[in-house]
């Protein structure tokens, strides 16, 4: 099946800008965007006359299914807080596909999320990347593991020293996570050894073998970290344990701008859009996407859902450009930053050939928030049309 969108204004944030023009859908592809496509035969045409075209929008950061909107304590799946090291939780696991929040999502743009545990504790479990429309987390998943969530700060402290266990200060924090991750560089170890010696093979634990995932830095760890000193305690540890990071809430980090530039850190952002709920978020500001950006960093914007509900994540954009973020970087925060910060920009994130075909139709600009939705194709499935 083939779907040919025509005459509209698109924005593929690959650095390419359409002023008028065509992009071709086949099967779950993009298999084409240019000024003028020739409709394939028995091509469906969708005429984008007047209107704007961009790319799926993606939240690099949330808890979309985890914590389900309306329900209370029956749907709050997010955080395991009876021992500060989980790295075996799977989201997967807690995601409900029937929260209504996917919907509120994809009829406001959102084709791609990153979801999981939050910041109780010190290692929380495994982060996924879905897209938002499916009747069951399998047919939904992009990536499961995409990250294991690490946290840092204010919560694991105050989670577990309400409960009188340790940690109750950032010092016992950051040494639990060294800890943790000395652990399993032993068990990577005895692993080693089994392969030469069956005998010296270690019982199987599902919290190590996730954790050595990360020493091989194959999967990153989506460390929380709002305060300053926190973001550089982050960044100190994967020095430590030669593992990938992303620095996720990074509240502060406009005030340590070069030092982030300096270890090319990836950077999620927010949530913005919010009260200074605790002391961490003092220094709060809708003006450190732009601090960032200007500083040579790409920035991807996050709404932390339900904190910020996912539906306003480009109203979160649209601000950043009125505290002085470049338009086009403020679109690159919830598009192709998010999707590279995440690892999946080979698939999603950009209107280019060759990837997913989530694609946005609205009736104005994107970052004008009296703009509606007319259309959003996710896999090249119409999954929403305004009537």
């Amino acid at each position: 099946m083939s779907i040919l969108i025509k005459n509209g204004k698109i924005l593929t944030m690959a650095d390419m800008i359409y002023e008028r023009g065509d992009i071709l859908i086949e099967g779950t592809k993009i298999k084409a965007v240019a000024e003028e496509i020739s409709p394939p035969d028995g091509a469906e045409i969708v005429d984008a006359e007047g209107l704007w075209i961009m790319p799926g929008i993606v939240d690099a950061h949330c808890h979309i299914g985890m914590w389900e909107d309306g329900i209370g304590f029956e749907g709050a799946d997010g955080n395991e807080a009876t021992e500060p090291v989980t790295p075996h939780l799977r989201a997967i696991d807690g995601i409900n596909p029937e929260d209504n929040s996917f919907r509120e999502a994809r009829e406001h743009g959102i084709t791609t999320v990153v979801t999981g545990p939050g910041s109780a504790n010190v290692v929380g479990g495994q982060f996924a990347a879905l897209k938002t429309y499916g009747r069951r987390v399998d047919d939904m998943i992009i990536k499961a593991p995409l990250a294991v969530k690490a946290a840092l700060g204010e919560n694991p402290k105050r989670v577990y020293s309400e409960q009188k266990k340790s940690p109750s200060t950032r010092m016992a924090t950051a040494a639990i996570l060294r800890e943790t991750l000395v652990n399993a560089q032993e068990y990577k170890r005895k692993l080693e050894l089994g392969k030469e010696d069956p005998d010296k093979m270690p019982e199987r634990d599902l919290r190590m073998e996730i954790l050595v995932r990360v020493l091989d830095r194959e999967l990153p760890l989506k460390v929380h970290a709002h305060r300053a000193d926190d973001i550089l305690t982050a960044i100190r540890i994967a020095k430590e344990f030669n593992i990938d990071i992303t620095l996720d809430h990074c509240t502060e980090g406009h005030k340590i701008a070069d030092f982030l530039l300096e270890e090319n850190a990836r950077v999620i952002v927010g949530p913005l859009l919010t009260e200074r709920s605790k002391v961490e978020l003092k220094n709060l500001t809708f003006k450190a996407p732009a601090i960032l950006s200007q500083a040579g960093l790409k920035v991807a914007i996050m709404s932390d859902h339900p904190v910020i509900p996912i539906q306003y994540l480009p109203v979160c954009a649209s601000i950043a450009v009125r505290e002085g973020m470049d338009e086009m970087e403020a679109l690159k925060a919830i598009t192709i930053y998010p999707a590279w910060v995440s690892g999946l920009d080979s698939r999603i994130g950009s209107l280019e050939e060759g990837k997913d075909a989530d694609v946005v139709i609205f009736d104005g600009h994107p970052l004008d928030v009296r703009s509606r939705i007319r259309m959003v194709f996710i896999d090249g499935n119409l999954v929403f049309k305004r009537e």
